[in-house]
């Protein structure tokens, strides 16, 4: 039997939080939780988390952390002692779509086109790159239609 111990927080809700950017110790967590996509314990992210290991204590205070912040809820099963098992309630997209519109609104004046040439400029891109995303881009609108 699973025992909720915290209030659920609604993703509308996260995503409107002024608090709610990561840091990047967090999205490293996070980013273990994720492709782990099953309840976790903090030994379960130390496990999985690349050497040197952050010690047990260390991911227990992110996970609370994250938990505060309404990125994380977690439960008890029963039969686990004090083990607390920490589920995403925002998944990787939802996270990675909230920071790119944040990115795209506050270092490029909220246009996208900016934004594009700012990366493809950057990267280097080859024209058969530039092709390959107007492409790309083309069959997304298809799509949509």
């Amino acid at each position: 039997m699973v025992q909720n111990l915290s209030k659920t927080y609604p993703a509308t809700t996260i995503m409107k939080r002024k608090d709610n950017t990561l840091t990047k110790v967090e999205f490293e967590i996070m980013n273990i939780l994720w492709d782990l996509d099953t309840p976790a314990c903090a030994w379960d992210v130390v496990n999985n988390h690349e050497d040197p290991k952050p010690a047990y204590t260390t991911v227990a205070t992110y996970l609370k952390i994250l938990h505060d912040k309404g990125y994380l809820d977690y439960f008890k099963t029963k039969g686990e002692g004090k083990t607390h098992k920490f589920v995403p309630l925002v998944s990787r997209a939802e996270y990675t779509r909230k920071t790119m519109l944040e990115m795209k609104k506050s270092l490029f004046g909220n246009s996208l086109k900016s934004m594009f040439s700012y990366f493809i400029q950057e990267e280097k891109l080859s024209t058969e790159e530039i092709q390959k995303l107007l492409k790309a881009v083309e069959n997304g609108n298809e799509k949509e239609s």
